[in-house]
């Protein structure tokens, strides 16, 4: 069953390699993405398992390695266990593992990555099905809010994008499932929200396990939503 849950953005900026001379700027956010592992790894999860957004499905259960040669860093991350055969982590993937390194979480771990366009019933049965790979299971899960909170924002400036944060923001912190489980995916892919997916199957794998939240963090850099949140 699901014993807790790290919820967290996965910007590759949080690589301070990758952010270079704007590491700085992110790093009271790395430093509550860090806390929030650090306090997934204490609850001594059998399987963690990482959930992230992704052009498309894919599982890594024997290991997986992830890069960030696309951004131009000669940076190379693994899962703590398994193997390195196999598809290359997805992106938000990747940001999990360096998450995980950086907290030294030595847990057997799981990676999944879900479309952004999957529907939400699937997501939720999904969700369920992790939470059974283990007595006791720990989601690291990575995405984020919408990036439409500023003209300077990758998907411009919505007016919709602030209630909708603001709304995301409060079920994170209060682990509500069901309204987790109702973020609309067509308003989420509009306000370009990298987390529905992601947190739609944390919302499956949390029914019936009376988890309480905590909200880490709640920011909008660069006119992005960024929340972090433990589940325990």
């Amino acid at each position: 069953m699901l014993v807790a849950a790290a919820v967290a953005p996965c910007p590759p900026l949080l690589v301070p390699e990758v952010a270079s001379g704007a590491a700085p700027e992110l790093e009271s956010l790395r430093a509550a993405c860090l806390a929030a592992v650090r306090e997934l790894s204490a609850s001594e999860p059998d399987l963690i398992v990482l959930v992230g957004g992704g052009p498309e499905g894919g599982v890594w259960t024997e290991g997986g390695v992830g890069s960030f040669h696309r951004y131009g860093v000669p940076r190379v991350v693994r899962l703590p266990s398994g193997g390195v055969d196999g598809p290359e982590l997805a992106p938000s993937l990747a940001v999990g593992a360096w998450l995980l390194e950086q907290a030294g979480v030595t847990t057997p771990t799981h990676a999944c990555a879900v479309p952004a366009d999957a529907p939400t019933e699937r997501l939720l049965g999904l969700g369920g099905g992790l939470a059974e790979l283990a007595d006791r299971v720990g989601l690291l899960v990575l995405g984020g809010g919408s990036a439409c909170r500023s003209v300077k924002a990758p998907g411009y400036l919505d007016d919709r994008a602030e209630g909708y944060d603001t709304e995301a923001a409060r079920a994170l912190g209060a682990a509500d499932v069901a309204a987790l489980a109702g973020l609309d995916p067509v308003v989420s892919a509009e306000l370009q929200a990298d987390g529905r997916a992601p947190w739609q199957v944390l919302a499956g794998a949390a029914q019936g396990a009376g988890l309480n939240g905590r909200l880490r963090y709640d920011e909008a850099p660069y006119g992005v939503g960024y929340f972090v949140a433990s589940w325990s």
